[in-house]
């Protein structure tokens, strides 16, 4: 029998065997499925992960067919379906923040893009006090091992990992066109951006493995489930950490009405992600002093950076009509998705088995910028990235924006109910250099829409329209129809400094037994989407964890446009 103690009661939890685990890790997505696979490759191990949510079911055609990403992006069943508070930048809008609720986490209702980031953001890390190891020659060994590629892989790319990649195919003539257009506005041509040469453009790779949704749950979860060292308990949300002298030893839930605790020998793991790992921390009584003794939570450590540093990408559309009826609307009636989806039950191919994100690009949005701080994701089709609004005409679009925004976010508790959302705060363009690159990026994207391979396929500019030409006009453009690109991170940030919440391998600051592996850890948001690097954080710390010395690093070349001070392309 076992006396914990908390918010002045005294509870009493009687310790059975089948509740004691060596590591407990809450949350089943990007990184804890890789945390959950790994540990248990040790038989001798046990492990409990938790999850919020239920089942990413087989037979869940919303979650598994690429083409169908939109409705997981706006299904509060497998969704948190958070928003923000009032964004005082985007005209006091509540900002949508979608986070996975099932297995799979938010790898489970992504669109899908498998995009690793610059070398030099992971050189970046490993010059803040505090993050040495996480440079790209340490970090690319880890990529490689999570990764498969379909066409084969190389120095950068992965052969045979979990996590299947499918390069993207473009076979829609719109692709290539967006391509020569860049091209001809004079940047360069990427053979693989995930590879040696980020900068340009090129195809787009997804987690997509046969037709079918590569999640973190299909390509590390399906494989782990079946050893006897692994418990996943779901549809059950953690209260808080247990913390006894310093150290979590545990964890609190509620089911069908009674508190129960669970308890870890060695570790308990928050993968919870940028929103909920925070959460947590702070219903558990770390965090910022001020702010939990506000709302009657006993103070186990005074972490100020728990929930601060909030980052995410803003991203812009810019929608073009299509004069060639080659564009994804044509198949936007009840009929044709119909064909579609019987194609995609009984063979996996067709226009089901791609997220249509299959080209884009990167550049730089001024001279004296070393590496790509703007990012291009291109779809055959004008229409919203959760599918809710649609131009009734054939069209295209690019989504746009800065990669390294300077604006800071926090993440704070609305109440001490574990049930409750927490109350997020993203702040996005709420810095001038923030607005500039916005601005240069819409301006940079006209120019590259107004090239002969796009010109000879496009009529009207459908958004923002060619009113919209000044500073002003274009601010107040992105005030109202930005959206997130759905990469919170940064709120547990890694370092030493006085916002810092873990060291270099996860572990909480002022606390034993309680790590943190997600990207709430990433110390700044890298230049690309956040799936691949979070997999790629969760398999580095996984080794750490297991006490296995880390993989060789690989030291390979990256490209750098040689006139970068002098020149914009």
């Amino acid at each position: 029998m076992r006396l914990v103690s908390f918010d002045t009661k005294m509870i009493t939890y009687y310790m059975k065997s089948d509740m004691m685990f060596d590591y407990i890790i809450v949350g089943a997505g990007s990184a804890g499925c890789v945390l959950a696979n790994r540990l248990t490759e040790d038989p001798s191990i046990k492990v409990l992960l938790i999850e919020a949510g239920g089942s990413d079911n087989w037979w869940n055609w919303k979650i598994h067919m690429p083409a169908a990403l939109a409705y997981p992006l706006s299904n509060d069943a497998v969704n948190w379906a958070y928003k923000s508070e009032a964004d005082p930048y985007m005209n006091n809008r509540q900002m949508y923040c979608p986070r996975g609720r099932v297995l799979g986490g938010s790898s489970s209702i992504n669109g899908m893009a498998y995009v690793r980031g610059h070398a030099y953001d992971y050189n970046r890390w490993a010059q803040i006090d505090g993050c040495q190891g996480w440079s790209y020659s340490d970090c690319l060994p880890y990529f490689k091992q999570a990764e498969s590629l379909d066409i084969g892989g190389d120095t950068y790319r992965g052969n045979d990992g979990p996590l299947k990649v499918t390069a993207g195919k473009m076979n829609n003539p719109l692709h290539k066109a967006w391509i020569m257009a860049g091209k001809e506005a004079g940047y360069p041509i990427t053979e693989d951006p995930n590879g040696y040469q980020q900068e340009g453009f090129g195809r787009m790779d997804m987690t997509v493995d046969n037709g079918r949704r590569s999640s973190a749950a299909k390509a590390y979860l399906r494989q782990a489930s079946t050893r006897k060292g692994l418990t996943i308990k779901k549809n059950t949300i953690v209260n808080r950490i247990i913390i006894e002298d310093g150290k979590a030893i545990g964890v609190e839930f509620t089911k069908r009405g009674s508190t129960i605790c669970v308890y870890a020998t060695k570790e308990v793991i928050l993968s919870a992600g940028a929103i909920n790992s925070p959460q947590l921390l702070m219903l558990s009584g770390i965090g910022p002093a001020n702010h939990l003794a506000n709302l009657d939570i006993p103070i186990v450590q005074d972490l100020p950076g728990v929930g601060e540093n909030l980052q995410d990408h803003l991203e812009i559309y810019l929608q073009m009509e299509c004069l060639q009826p080659i564009s994804l609307y044509g198949v936007q009636n009840p009929l044709s998705k119909l064909m579609i989806g019987l194609q995609w039950i009984f063979t996996r191919s067709g226009l089901g088995a791609t997220n249509h994100f299959e080209s884009g690009g990167f550049i730089r949005s001024h001279a004296g910028v070393a590496h790509p701080n703007i990012q291009y994701h291109f779809l055959p089709i004008a229409m919203n990235y959760d599918g809710s609004t649609a131009q009734k005409c054939h069209g295209f679009q690019v989504h746009v924006g800065p990669m390294r925004p300077t604006s800071r976010g926090r993440v704070r508790l609305g109440s001490n109910d574990p049930t409750s959302a927490p109350k997020i705060l993203f702040n996005y363009m709420s810095t001038e250099i923030d607005r500039l690159e916005m601005r240069e990026a819409i301006r940079l994207t006209r120019e590259v829409l107004n090239q002969p391979a796009l010109t000879s396929l496009s009529g009207k500019e459908l958004l923002p329209g060619i009113t919209v030409q000044t500073d002003e006009e274009i601010d107040s453009f992105v005030r109202e129809y930005g959206e997130s690109a759905y990469h919170p991170s940064c709120t547990c940030a890694m370092g030493k400094g006085k916002l810092s919440v873990v060291d270099n391998s996860g572990r909480v600051h002022g606390l034993k037994g309680l790590r943190v592996v997600d990207a709430s850890i990433m110390p700044s948001i890298v230049s690309g989407n956040l799936n691949a690097p979070t997999i790629m954080i969760a398999e580095k710390i996984a080794d750490v964890i297991r006490k296995n010395g880390p993989l060789p690093p690989i030291h390979a070349k990256t490209w750098e446009n040689p006139d970068w001070e002098s020149l914009q392309r």
